[in-house]
Protein backbone atom coordinates (compact mmCIF):
# COMPACT_ATOMS: atom_id res chain seq x y z
CA UNK A 1 0.00 0.00 0.00
CA UNK A 2 1.27 3.49 -0.64
CA UNK A 3 0.53 6.48 1.19
CA UNK A 4 -0.02 9.01 -1.36
CA UNK A 5 3.51 10.54 -1.41
CA UNK A 6 5.56 7.58 -2.37
CA UNK A 7 5.90 5.87 0.74
CA UNK A 8 5.06 1.96 1.05
CA UNK A 9 3.09 1.35 3.74
CA UNK A 10 2.75 -2.06 5.35
CA UNK A 11 -1.25 -3.18 4.39
CA UNK A 12 -1.65 -4.26 8.20
CA UNK A 13 -1.26 -0.32 8.95
CA UNK A 14 -4.38 0.88 7.63
CA UNK A 15 -5.43 4.37 7.59
CA UNK A 16 -7.06 5.76 10.35
CA UNK A 17 -8.96 8.56 8.36
CA UNK A 18 -12.31 9.67 10.37
CA UNK A 19 -15.34 9.69 8.77
CA UNK A 20 -16.91 13.09 7.65
CA UNK A 21 -19.41 12.86 10.57
CA UNK A 22 -16.97 13.12 13.14
CA UNK A 23 -19.04 15.64 15.34
CA UNK A 24 -21.38 12.47 16.04
CA UNK A 25 -19.03 12.56 18.86
CA UNK A 26 -20.55 15.71 20.08
CA UNK A 27 -23.48 14.13 22.31
CA UNK A 28 -20.66 13.54 24.68
CA UNK A 29 -19.21 16.61 25.00
CA UNK A 30 -22.96 18.10 25.53
CA UNK A 31 -23.63 15.17 28.10
CA UNK A 32 -20.36 16.18 30.29
CA UNK A 33 -21.19 19.61 29.63
CA UNK A 34 -25.18 18.64 31.53
CA UNK A 35 -23.39 16.15 33.73
CA UNK A 36 -25.50 16.74 37.25
CA UNK A 37 -22.71 15.31 39.41
CA UNK A 38 -20.64 17.51 41.40
CA UNK A 39 -16.86 17.94 41.15
CA UNK A 40 -15.23 16.06 43.50
CA UNK A 41 -11.58 17.59 45.29
CA UNK A 42 -8.88 15.41 46.12
CA UNK A 43 -4.98 15.85 48.20
CA UNK A 44 -3.25 12.97 46.40
CA UNK A 45 -2.54 11.18 43.14
CA UNK A 46 -3.52 7.68 44.93
CA UNK A 47 -7.33 8.98 45.81
CA UNK A 48 -7.67 9.78 42.70
CA UNK A 49 -6.75 6.38 41.06
CA UNK A 50 -8.99 4.56 43.39
CA UNK A 51 -11.98 6.79 43.06
CA UNK A 52 -12.09 6.59 39.40
CA UNK A 53 -10.99 3.04 39.35
CA UNK A 54 -7.42 3.70 36.85
CA UNK A 55 -6.56 0.25 35.84
CA UNK A 56 -4.61 -1.85 33.65
CA UNK A 57 -5.31 -1.12 30.15
CA UNK A 58 -6.56 2.22 30.41
CA UNK A 59 -5.68 5.25 28.36
CA UNK A 60 -4.47 8.35 30.36
CA UNK A 61 -4.05 11.74 28.64
CA UNK A 62 -1.63 14.94 29.91
CA UNK A 63 -1.01 18.78 27.71
CA UNK A 64 2.63 19.91 27.64
CA UNK A 65 2.43 23.59 28.57
CA UNK A 66 4.62 23.51 31.09
CA UNK A 67 7.26 21.10 28.75
CA UNK A 68 10.34 20.36 30.69
CA UNK A 69 8.76 22.03 33.67
CA UNK A 70 5.59 19.33 34.23
CA UNK A 71 5.68 18.14 37.04
CA UNK A 72 2.08 16.02 36.95
CA UNK A 73 3.46 13.24 34.48
CA UNK A 74 5.85 11.94 36.43
CA UNK A 75 3.85 11.78 39.46
CA UNK A 76 1.22 9.68 37.63
CA UNK A 77 4.20 7.60 36.71
CA UNK A 78 5.04 6.83 40.20
CA UNK A 79 1.58 6.25 41.06
CA UNK A 80 1.88 3.32 38.17
CA UNK A 81 5.18 2.09 38.98
CA UNK A 82 3.68 1.21 42.89
CA UNK A 83 0.36 0.00 41.66
CA UNK A 84 1.98 -2.05 38.90
CA UNK A 85 -0.75 -1.75 36.27
CA UNK A 86 0.21 -2.62 33.05
CA UNK A 87 -0.64 -2.37 29.37
CA UNK A 88 -1.90 1.44 29.68
CA UNK A 89 -1.65 3.83 26.87
CA UNK A 90 -0.35 7.03 27.47
CA UNK A 91 -1.29 10.31 25.27
CA UNK A 92 0.27 13.51 26.49
CA UNK A 93 0.25 16.02 23.23
CA UNK A 94 4.08 16.55 23.99
CA UNK A 95 7.11 14.02 25.68
CA UNK A 96 10.10 15.94 26.77
CA UNK A 97 13.17 15.22 28.40
CA UNK A 98 12.33 15.48 32.01
CA UNK A 99 9.52 12.74 31.75
CA UNK A 100 12.17 10.34 32.79
CA UNK A 101 9.49 8.17 34.31
CA UNK A 102 7.97 7.36 31.75
CA UNK A 103 11.31 5.08 30.95
CA UNK A 104 11.06 2.54 33.53
CA UNK A 105 7.32 2.17 32.69
CA UNK A 106 7.69 1.77 29.08
CA UNK A 107 10.25 -0.80 29.71
CA UNK A 108 8.51 -2.84 32.35
CA UNK A 109 5.43 -3.04 30.13
CA UNK A 110 3.47 -0.84 32.11
CA UNK A 111 2.69 1.93 29.11
CA UNK A 112 2.38 -0.15 26.22
CA UNK A 113 1.29 2.18 23.43
CA UNK A 114 1.91 5.75 23.50
CA UNK A 115 0.13 8.74 21.12
CA UNK A 116 1.64 12.02 20.89
CA UNK A 117 2.71 14.69 18.44
CA UNK A 118 6.30 15.51 19.49
CA UNK A 119 8.97 13.30 21.20
CA UNK A 120 12.48 13.82 22.76
CA UNK A 121 14.88 12.64 25.44
CA UNK A 122 15.27 9.34 27.25
CA UNK A 123 11.62 8.80 26.34
CA UNK A 124 12.46 8.61 22.61
CA UNK A 125 15.84 7.13 22.95
CA UNK A 126 13.92 4.19 24.47
CA UNK A 127 11.81 3.75 22.34
CA UNK A 128 13.70 4.37 19.27
CA UNK A 129 15.57 1.37 20.90
CA UNK A 130 12.21 -1.35 20.56
CA UNK A 131 11.31 -1.11 23.71
CA UNK A 132 7.88 0.27 23.89
CA UNK A 133 5.84 -3.09 23.13
CA UNK A 134 3.03 -1.52 21.37
CA UNK A 135 2.81 1.09 18.57
CA UNK A 136 4.37 4.91 18.72
CA UNK A 137 1.26 6.72 17.28
CA UNK A 138 2.67 10.29 15.51
CA UNK A 139 0.15 12.80 15.58
CA UNK A 140 -0.31 16.71 14.23
CA UNK A 141 -1.33 19.32 16.93
CA UNK A 142 -4.32 19.31 15.13
CA UNK A 143 -4.93 15.55 14.18
CA UNK A 144 -4.67 14.99 18.01
CA UNK A 145 -7.35 16.96 18.61
CA UNK A 146 -9.58 15.68 15.50
CA UNK A 147 -8.85 12.30 16.95
CA UNK A 148 -9.81 13.02 20.35
CA UNK A 149 -13.05 14.46 19.24
CA UNK A 150 -14.05 11.98 16.68
CA UNK A 151 -13.35 8.96 19.30
CA UNK A 152 -10.40 7.44 17.73
CA UNK A 153 -8.54 8.29 20.29
CA UNK A 154 -10.88 7.59 23.66
CA UNK A 155 -9.53 9.23 26.73
CA UNK A 156 -9.98 7.37 30.19
CA UNK A 157 -8.96 9.77 32.61
CA UNK A 158 -7.40 13.07 31.47
CA UNK A 159 -4.49 14.91 34.13
CA UNK A 160 -4.56 18.45 32.98
CA UNK A 161 -1.99 20.24 34.84
CA UNK A 162 -3.64 23.57 35.50
CA UNK A 163 -1.80 26.54 37.00
CA UNK A 164 -4.90 27.82 38.89
CA UNK A 165 -8.49 26.28 39.63
CA UNK A 166 -11.55 27.96 41.42
CA UNK A 167 -13.87 26.25 44.15
CA UNK A 168 -16.30 25.89 41.17
CA UNK A 169 -13.56 23.79 38.92
CA UNK A 170 -12.84 26.56 36.75
CA UNK A 171 -9.10 26.59 35.48
CA UNK A 172 -6.74 29.12 34.31
CA UNK A 173 -3.55 28.98 32.76
CA UNK A 174 -2.79 32.98 33.31
CA UNK A 175 -2.18 33.23 36.65
CA UNK A 176 -0.57 31.39 39.52
CA UNK A 177 2.91 30.32 40.76
CA UNK A 178 3.51 28.25 37.66
CA UNK A 179 1.27 30.34 35.16
CA UNK A 180 2.52 28.79 31.64
CA UNK A 181 -0.44 31.20 30.11
CA UNK A 182 -2.67 29.43 27.18
CA UNK A 183 -3.75 25.41 27.65
CA UNK A 184 -4.95 25.27 23.99
CA UNK A 185 -3.69 21.82 23.72
CA UNK A 186 -5.83 20.64 26.95
CA UNK A 187 -9.31 21.71 25.64
CA UNK A 188 -10.11 18.27 23.48
CA UNK A 189 -8.73 16.26 26.70
CA UNK A 190 -11.06 18.20 28.98
CA UNK A 191 -14.39 17.97 26.65
CA UNK A 192 -14.15 14.63 25.72
CA UNK A 193 -12.13 12.36 28.20
CA UNK A 194 -14.48 10.02 30.14
CA UNK A 195 -13.53 11.75 33.27
CA UNK A 196 -11.70 14.87 33.71
CA UNK A 197 -9.12 15.68 36.70
CA UNK A 198 -7.43 19.08 36.87
CA UNK A 199 -4.25 19.15 39.02
CA UNK A 200 -3.21 22.51 40.25
CA UNK A 201 -1.06 23.77 42.71
CA UNK A 202 -2.91 27.17 43.59
CA UNK A 203 -6.70 26.73 44.63
CA UNK A 204 -8.56 30.27 45.06
CA UNK A 205 -12.01 30.87 45.99
CA UNK A 206 -13.91 32.31 42.21
CA UNK A 207 -12.05 33.27 38.82
CA UNK A 208 -13.56 36.10 36.68
CA UNK A 209 -11.75 35.10 33.45
CA UNK A 210 -10.81 31.29 32.71
CA UNK A 211 -9.67 29.06 29.96
CA UNK A 212 -11.12 25.37 31.04
CA UNK A 213 -14.97 25.32 32.21
CA UNK A 214 -15.78 23.61 35.03
CA UNK A 215 -18.67 21.88 33.80
CA UNK A 216 -16.65 19.82 32.29
CA UNK A 217 -14.63 18.54 35.41
CA UNK A 218 -14.93 15.54 37.64
CA UNK A 219 -12.36 15.94 39.99
CA UNK A 220 -9.84 18.62 41.60
CA UNK A 221 -6.54 17.72 42.89
CA UNK A 222 -4.81 20.07 45.01
CA UNK A 223 -1.24 19.48 45.34
CA UNK A 224 1.84 20.88 46.42
CA UNK A 225 3.78 21.67 42.92
CA UNK A 226 2.34 21.31 39.61
CA UNK A 227 6.07 21.96 38.16
CA UNK A 228 7.82 24.69 37.55
CA UNK A 229 7.09 27.18 34.66
CA UNK A 230 10.55 28.44 34.10
CA UNK A 231 10.95 24.99 32.16
CA UNK A 232 8.50 26.72 29.45
CA UNK A 233 11.52 28.46 28.20
CA UNK A 234 13.47 26.92 25.47
CA UNK A 235 16.95 27.37 24.26
CA UNK A 236 15.79 27.88 20.82
CA UNK A 237 13.81 31.06 21.78
CA UNK A 238 16.27 33.48 20.81
CA UNK A 239 17.71 34.84 17.01
CA UNK A 240 20.46 33.26 16.05
CA UNK A 241 24.01 35.10 15.98
CA UNK A 242 25.02 31.77 13.13
CA UNK A 243 25.96 34.23 9.94
CA UNK A 244 24.80 31.29 7.94
CA UNK A 245 20.80 31.38 9.86
CA UNK A 246 20.87 35.29 9.67
CA UNK A 247 21.68 34.87 5.82
CA UNK A 248 18.98 32.81 5.26
CA UNK A 249 16.74 34.84 7.49
CA UNK A 250 17.58 37.92 5.31
CA UNK A 251 16.51 36.00 1.86
CA UNK A 252 13.66 34.64 2.87
CA UNK A 253 12.86 38.10 4.28
CA UNK A 254 13.47 39.81 0.69
CA UNK A 255 11.25 37.01 -0.95
CA UNK A 256 8.23 37.71 1.47
CA UNK A 257 8.98 40.92 0.54
CA UNK A 258 9.10 40.36 -3.50
CA UNK A 259 6.28 37.76 -3.26
CA UNK A 260 4.15 41.01 -1.82
CA UNK A 261 3.06 39.05 1.40
CA UNK A 262 4.18 41.67 3.64
CA UNK A 263 1.63 44.09 2.97
CA UNK A 264 -1.54 45.33 5.37
CA UNK A 265 -3.54 42.51 7.03
CA UNK A 266 -1.44 39.53 6.36
CA UNK A 267 -1.19 36.73 8.97
CA UNK A 268 1.98 34.54 9.96
CA UNK A 269 3.41 31.92 11.57
CA UNK A 270 6.97 31.09 12.45
CA UNK A 271 8.58 28.54 14.08
CA UNK A 272 10.38 29.13 17.50
CA UNK A 273 13.25 28.04 16.32
CA UNK A 274 16.25 30.62 16.36
CA UNK A 275 16.67 31.22 12.57
CA UNK A 276 12.77 31.27 12.33
CA UNK A 277 12.95 34.17 15.11
CA UNK A 278 15.52 36.49 13.10
CA UNK A 279 12.90 36.12 9.80
CA UNK A 280 10.42 37.60 12.34
CA UNK A 281 13.18 40.58 13.21
CA UNK A 282 13.60 41.17 9.88
CA UNK A 283 9.90 40.92 8.35
CA UNK A 284 9.09 43.45 12.05
CA UNK A 285 11.84 45.85 10.63
CA UNK A 286 10.44 45.95 6.81
CA UNK A 287 6.38 46.51 8.55
CA UNK A 288 8.20 49.46 10.44
CA UNK A 289 9.74 51.36 7.49
CA UNK A 290 6.69 50.75 5.32
CA UNK A 291 3.96 51.45 8.51
CA UNK A 292 2.31 48.00 7.28
CA UNK A 293 0.05 46.50 10.01
CA UNK A 294 -0.81 42.86 10.16
CA UNK A 295 -3.96 41.08 10.92
CA UNK A 296 -2.30 38.58 13.34
CA UNK A 297 0.43 36.47 14.21
CA UNK A 298 -0.16 32.75 15.44
CA UNK A 299 0.99 29.80 16.59
CA UNK A 300 3.33 28.93 20.12
CA UNK A 301 3.97 32.51 20.80
CA UNK A 302 7.17 33.83 22.00
CA UNK A 303 8.20 37.58 22.64
CA UNK A 304 9.41 38.89 19.16
CA UNK A 305 5.20 38.33 18.96
CA UNK A 306 4.37 40.30 21.93
CA UNK A 307 6.34 42.95 21.61
CA UNK A 308 5.29 43.12 17.59
CA UNK A 309 1.60 43.32 19.39
CA UNK A 310 2.65 45.86 21.90
CA UNK A 311 3.71 47.84 19.05
CA UNK A 312 1.10 47.76 17.17
CA UNK A 313 2.26 46.17 14.07
CA UNK A 314 0.05 42.98 14.51
CA UNK A 315 -3.83 43.48 16.33
CA UNK A 316 -3.95 39.84 17.67
CA UNK A 317 -2.12 37.13 18.29
CA UNK A 318 -3.91 33.92 18.34
CA UNK A 319 -2.26 31.64 20.64
CA UNK A 320 -2.03 27.55 21.51
CA UNK A 321 1.10 27.39 23.47
CA UNK A 322 3.02 30.15 25.13
CA UNK A 323 6.75 29.21 24.42
CA UNK A 324 8.41 31.69 27.24
CA UNK A 325 7.25 33.74 29.80
CA UNK A 326 6.69 37.08 28.26
CA UNK A 327 4.19 35.14 26.12
CA UNK A 328 2.82 34.15 29.21
CA UNK A 329 2.40 37.84 30.77
CA UNK A 330 1.42 39.04 27.39
CA UNK A 331 -1.78 36.82 27.31
CA UNK A 332 -2.70 37.71 31.38
CA UNK A 333 -2.65 41.74 30.41
CA UNK A 334 -3.21 42.05 26.83
CA UNK A 335 -6.88 41.18 25.62
CA UNK A 336 -5.32 41.07 22.07
CA UNK A 337 -3.64 38.66 22.48
CA UNK A 338 -5.85 35.53 22.24
CA UNK A 339 -6.29 31.79 23.31
CA UNK A 340 -7.37 28.96 20.49
CA UNK A 341 -7.72 25.17 21.56
CA UNK A 342 -5.67 22.94 19.15
CA UNK A 343 -9.04 22.34 17.45
CA UNK A 344 -9.17 26.07 16.73
CA UNK A 345 -5.74 26.19 15.62
CA UNK A 346 -5.73 23.03 13.14
CA UNK A 347 -8.04 20.18 13.28
CA UNK A 348 -8.65 19.55 9.38
CA UNK A 349 -12.18 18.76 10.11
CA UNK A 350 -13.17 21.99 11.91
CA UNK A 351 -14.41 24.75 9.90
CA UNK A 352 -12.92 28.26 9.90
CA UNK A 353 -9.66 26.93 11.49
CA UNK A 354 -6.75 29.65 11.96
CA UNK A 355 -4.12 27.81 9.75
CA UNK A 356 -6.53 27.73 7.09
CA UNK A 357 -6.12 31.80 7.39
CA UNK A 358 -2.13 32.22 7.49
CA UNK A 359 -0.97 34.10 4.40
CA UNK A 360 2.15 32.02 4.70
CA UNK A 361 4.24 30.30 7.53
CA UNK A 362 8.44 29.80 7.85
CA UNK A 363 9.13 26.23 9.12
CA UNK A 364 12.40 24.00 10.03
CA UNK A 365 13.62 20.86 8.88
CA UNK A 366 15.66 17.81 10.02
CA UNK A 367 15.74 16.70 6.09
CA UNK A 368 13.99 17.86 3.07
CA UNK A 369 14.16 15.58 -0.24
CA UNK A 370 13.88 15.94 -4.07
CA UNK A 371 9.89 15.88 -3.52
CA UNK A 372 9.76 18.63 -1.42
CA UNK A 373 8.85 15.90 1.74
CA UNK A 374 10.08 16.73 5.22
CA UNK A 375 11.16 15.25 8.07
CA UNK A 376 11.06 16.58 11.90
CA UNK A 377 10.28 13.30 13.54
CA UNK A 378 13.67 11.77 13.34
CA UNK A 379 17.30 12.17 12.78
CA UNK A 380 19.14 10.07 9.91
CA UNK A 381 19.83 7.08 12.02
CA UNK A 382 15.47 6.77 12.75
CA UNK A 383 15.80 8.17 16.25
CA UNK A 384 13.42 9.59 17.33
CA UNK A 385 14.37 13.36 17.72
CA UNK A 386 10.57 15.09 17.29
CA UNK A 387 7.52 15.27 15.53
CA UNK A 388 5.16 17.38 13.49
CA UNK A 389 3.93 19.66 16.83
CA UNK A 390 1.92 21.97 14.21
CA UNK A 391 4.06 21.52 11.45
CA UNK A 392 1.99 19.55 9.33
CA UNK A 393 -0.91 21.26 9.98
CA UNK A 394 -0.10 24.73 8.88
CA UNK A 395 1.99 23.63 6.14
CA UNK A 396 -1.22 22.36 4.56
CA UNK A 397 -3.56 25.62 5.61
CA UNK A 398 -0.88 28.14 4.78
CA UNK A 399 -1.45 29.75 1.33
CA UNK A 400 2.46 30.11 1.26
CA UNK A 401 4.97 27.19 3.12
CA UNK A 402 8.47 28.12 3.32
CA UNK A 403 11.26 25.80 4.80
CA UNK A 404 14.53 26.93 6.14
CA UNK A 405 17.67 25.37 6.73
CA UNK A 406 21.44 25.37 5.71
CA UNK A 407 22.50 22.72 3.44
CA UNK A 408 24.41 21.04 6.17
CA UNK A 409 24.58 20.64 9.44
CA UNK A 410 27.27 18.67 11.35
CA UNK A 411 28.47 17.54 8.01
CA UNK A 412 25.41 15.84 7.30
CA UNK A 413 23.60 17.05 4.15
CA UNK A 414 20.12 18.46 4.56
CA UNK A 415 18.97 17.32 1.21
CA UNK A 416 18.15 13.54 0.63
CA UNK A 417 16.63 11.74 -2.25
CA UNK A 418 14.59 10.47 0.45
CA UNK A 419 13.88 11.80 3.69
CA UNK A 420 14.76 9.12 6.29
CA UNK A 421 10.78 10.36 7.87
CA UNK A 422 7.88 11.79 6.33
CA UNK A 423 6.93 14.48 9.03
CA UNK A 424 4.99 16.79 6.69
CA UNK A 425 3.99 15.88 2.49
CA UNK A 426 5.99 17.79 -0.57
CA UNK A 427 2.68 18.37 -1.57
CA UNK A 428 2.38 21.13 1.15
CA UNK A 429 5.69 22.60 0.77
CA UNK A 430 6.24 25.40 -2.02
CA UNK A 431 9.28 27.16 -1.14
CA UNK A 432 12.58 25.53 0.34
CA UNK A 433 15.59 28.23 1.35
CA UNK A 434 19.16 27.87 2.21
CA UNK A 435 22.05 29.58 2.04
CA UNK A 436 23.16 28.96 -1.19
CA UNK A 437 19.96 29.37 -3.34
CA UNK A 438 16.15 28.72 -2.96
CA UNK A 439 14.16 26.12 -4.79
CA UNK A 440 10.44 26.55 -5.70
CA UNK A 441 8.36 23.67 -5.65
CA UNK A 442 7.33 23.17 -9.07
CA UNK A 443 3.45 23.36 -8.89
CA UNK A 444 3.30 26.50 -7.40
CA UNK A 445 3.77 28.13 -10.90
CA UNK A 446 2.50 31.26 -9.49
CA UNK A 447 4.69 32.16 -7.65
CA UNK A 448 8.37 31.51 -10.27
CA UNK A 449 5.94 33.56 -12.46
CA UNK A 450 6.14 36.30 -9.95
CA UNK A 451 10.15 35.62 -9.64
CA UNK A 452 10.60 35.60 -12.90
CA UNK A 453 12.73 38.43 -13.10
CA UNK A 454 14.10 38.55 -9.65
CA UNK A 455 17.67 38.42 -8.61
CA UNK A 456 17.08 35.77 -6.09
CA UNK A 457 18.98 32.52 -6.73
CA UNK A 458 16.27 30.14 -7.51
CA UNK A 459 17.15 26.80 -8.16
CA UNK A 460 15.78 23.10 -8.79
CA UNK A 461 15.93 20.65 -5.87
CA UNK A 462 18.43 18.39 -7.80
CA UNK A 463 20.82 21.18 -8.20
CA UNK A 464 20.86 22.05 -4.37
CA UNK A 465 21.38 18.33 -4.13
CA UNK A 466 24.56 18.57 -6.63
CA UNK A 467 25.84 21.62 -4.74
CA UNK A 468 25.47 19.26 -1.38
CA UNK A 469 27.45 16.49 -2.61
CA UNK A 470 30.09 18.29 -4.03
CA UNK A 471 30.80 19.31 -0.68
CA UNK A 472 30.52 16.29 1.41
CA UNK A 473 30.27 13.41 -0.95
CA UNK A 474 27.46 11.14 -1.41
CA UNK A 475 26.10 9.68 2.28
CA UNK A 476 26.44 5.97 2.25
CA UNK A 477 22.77 4.58 2.27
CA UNK A 478 21.36 3.43 6.63
CA UNK A 479 20.23 0.29 7.37
CA UNK A 480 16.62 -0.05 8.47
CA UNK A 481 15.51 -1.83 10.86
CA UNK A 482 12.62 -4.44 9.73
CA UNK A 483 10.50 -3.76 13.44
CA UNK A 484 8.10 -1.32 12.93
CA UNK A 485 7.87 0.68 16.37
CA UNK A 486 5.34 3.06 15.55
CA UNK A 487 3.65 4.96 12.53
CA UNK A 488 2.98 8.81 11.67
CA UNK A 489 -0.34 9.95 10.89
CA UNK A 490 -1.29 12.91 8.84
CA UNK A 491 -3.64 15.14 10.18
CA UNK A 492 -6.66 13.53 8.97
CA UNK A 493 -5.59 10.84 10.28
CA UNK A 494 -3.77 8.82 7.55
CA UNK A 495 -0.88 6.90 8.00
CA UNK A 496 1.81 8.49 5.74
CA UNK A 497 4.81 6.90 7.08
CA UNK A 498 6.29 3.95 9.63
CA UNK A 499 8.62 4.37 12.17
CA UNK A 500 11.28 1.65 12.49
CA UNK A 501 13.22 0.39 15.53
CA UNK A 502 16.59 1.68 15.25
CA UNK A 503 19.08 -1.15 13.53
CA UNK A 504 21.37 -2.67 16.15
CA UNK A 505 24.33 -1.24 14.43
CA UNK A 506 23.61 2.20 15.67
CA UNK A 507 22.61 1.00 19.51
CA UNK A 508 25.23 1.94 21.83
Amino acid sequence: MLNGVGREIPNSLKPFVSSDDYKNNERRKISKKNKQSKTVFFSSYDEVFDSFHIDNKQTLSFHHHLRNGDLVIQEVCKVIKQKDLKELHFAPSSIFPSYTEMVELIKNKNITNIHTNYINGDVAKTISEGYLEGQLIMNTHGGRARAIESGDLSIDVAFIACPTVDKLANGSGAIGKNACGTLGYAIPDLEYAKKVVLVTDNLVEELDHYQLDGKFVDAVLVVDSIGDAEGIVSGTTQITKDPIGLKIAKDCSVLLDQLGLIKNGFSMQTGAGKTSLAVVSYVEKIMKERIITGEFGSGGITKAYVDMLESGLFNKLYDVQCFDLDAVKSFNKNSNHLAMSASTYGNPFEEDIIADKLDFVVLGATEIDLNFNVNVTTDVLGNLIGGSGGHSDIAKGADVTIVISPLIKSRIPIIKENVTTITTPGEDVDIFITERGIAINPKRKDLLEKLKNSKINIFSMEELLEKTHSMTGVPAKIKKDDRIIGHIEYRDGTVIDVLRRVHDDYIR
